[in-house]
């Protein structure tokens, strides 16, 4: 656990800071996060991908829950989240935003807006729908054809 600890809470720590703006808040993710791996180790499945971006995927999650309960004082509108394959080097976070940026800048910008409103303001698909006037199953869609590109684009 210490070993995990080393290697990925500098990750689980930023995407958290990132999100909340709040060093406080971000060390509450991150322990929190770690202690749900600690009692439950089994909740990760190795077969659907690796441990390091999970682990960014659960303090972003818990982060947004964290601004959810105190929303009315916190705009995340400008909050830029990164989930990156291997996080051992600043050079590879260089080359995962790149390759970010580069999916998004090739999507069709209502589903590159979908995306964004999904992950960066942390809004349910039902959410987004209302707020844009789409039905439900579109927006489904354009949010699950961003993820494969996003995907398919770190797989290679």
């Amino acid at each position: 656990m210490a070993q995990l600890y080393d290697r990925y809470s500098g990750i689980v720590y930023s995407v958290a800071l990132r999100v909340l703006g709040d060093t406080g808040a971000a060390e509450d993710v991150l322990q929190e996060v770690f202690m749900q791996l600690w009692r439950n180790p089994g909740v990760f499945d190795s077969s659907r991908g690796n441990l390091g971006p999970w682990l960014a995927v659960i303090a972003r999650n818990r982060a947004i829950d964290g601004l959810r309960k105190r929303r009315p004082e916190t705009d995340i509108a400008d909050v830029v989240v990164s989930v990156e394959p291997d996080l051992a080097s600043e050079t590879e976070r260089g080359r995962a935003m790149h390759k970010v940026r580069s999916v998004l800048g090739s999507m069709p910008a209502r589903q590159r807006s979908a995306l964004e409103m999904a992950y960066f303001e942390g809004l349910s698909h039902s959410e987004i729908a209302s707020k844009t006037g789409e039905p439900l199953g579109t927006v489904k869609t354009r949010i699950r054809g961003g993820l494969m590109m996003l995907r398919k684009a770190f797989q290679t």
